[in-house]
């Protein structure tokens, strides 16, 4: 098979990438602008190829994906059978302050993938999507049929996207999909190979863990008058590890299967508060934490019911401990200031 990946560079991406190495002869192009990608994570992935002795060949294309031209000619070149779609601008805070950027990136670039998807004959096409699109959910855990009201631009930059992908399946039936809802994905690579080098990152774990190494003096919780057992969010968080192999799960699926939706998460949260503790369980560093003000767009809870995911997709969690979940970041973390 023959597959594109975007943004497989990045966090998820790269992890997805690295567990389709080690498990498959498939032809793999990845597709990253190294905004937030990393060359180092490709340099690993290229060595895990050679290490593995696939037969499938491993490319990596530096491309924008605003650049329709280029995207056409590569998808012309390489007649894909499947496109794993990770590239996304993904910070909330952002998304409020700069609509525009996540409107084009997150939703015109991904129409554009696939039109060309379908122009070219691909049958599959995976798009990671976000637990954002629920927005303040009414009931906790959160079903796939739960209402989608996005609170800020980047779950409606999402939703707009996932619209896109219902109509056009709905139009041509040969073109098949799944959307995957993130909850909060976190940790590291079990062998330290890959982890999230993303700079400027927001999400709680890898701040944790910053914090834990002497790269950041301080971190903060955003708001402790949330209406959960101690005032802070609550989320339900993923090892990177778990969320990877639920794309190449997602693939295998719509071998015999009609194109679904699932939430990726553990049916369990963690309060803010909670995951700091844990880190500085893990890390044996006592950092220092400060409080401010909630940030615009975070709500209260957020917890994925995987009942679905389980039952249609077979999907097993391996790490579903938030010790190994933050102990794995922290030591990612500690590679990064050492290297």
């Amino acid at each position: 098979m023959k597959i594109l990946i975007t943004g497989g560079a990045g966090y998820i991406g790269s992890h997805t990438v690295k567990q389709i190495i080690e498990s498959r002869d498939w032809d793999i192009t990845v597709i990253d602008n190294l905004s937030t990608g990393s060359l180092k994570a490709i340099d690993t992935l290229k060595q895990i190829h050679k290490e593995n002795n696939r037969k499938g060949e491993f490319d990596f294309i530096e491309a924008d994906l605003r650049d329709f031209g280029v995207i056409e000619g590569i998808f012309k070149a390489k007649k894909f059978d499947a496109v794993i779609h990770f590239a996304a601008s993904i910070v909330v805070p952002e998304s409020v302050k700069n609509p525009l950027k996540y409107y084009m990136n997150n939703t015109v670039n991904t129409t554009n993938l696939i039109k060309l998807a379908v122009e070219t004959g691909v049958k599959k096409f995976i798009f990671s999507s976000t637990a954002a699109v629920y927005g303040e959910p009414d009931e906790v855990p959160v079903k796939e049929s739960t209402p989608t009201k996005p609170i800020n631009p980047y779950g409606m930059s999402k939703l707009m996207s996932e619209t896109v992908l219902k109509d056009v399946g709905n139009a041509h039936p040969e073109f098949k999909y799944v959307i995957l809802r993130y909850f909060n994905v976190a940790g590291a690579d079990i062998k330290g190979r890959l982890g999230q080098s993303t700079p400027n990152a927001t999400h709680l774990i890898k701040v944790a863990a910053e914090t834990a190494v002497g790269k950041r003096d301080k971190m903060y919780i955003f708001g402790t008058d949330y209406p959960t057992p101690d005032g802070t969010c609550i989320r339900d968080y993923i090892h990177v590890d778990d969320l990877a192999n639920a794309h190449i799960l997602a693939l295998d699926y719509l071998d015999k299967n009609e194109s679904d939706i699932f939430n990726c998460g553990y049916g369990k949260g963690y309060s803010v508060k909670e995951v700091i503790d844990t880190m500085k369980k893990v890390s044996g560093v006592d950092f220092k934490v400060e409080i401010t003000g909630r940030r615009e767009g975070d709500p209260a809870v957020l917890i994925a019911d995987n009942t679905k995911i389980k039952e249609k997709m077979g999907f097993k969690p391996k790490y579903n401990d938030l010790e190994l979940i933050c102990k794995t970041a922290f030591e990612w973390e500690k590679k990064l200031v050492t290297a």
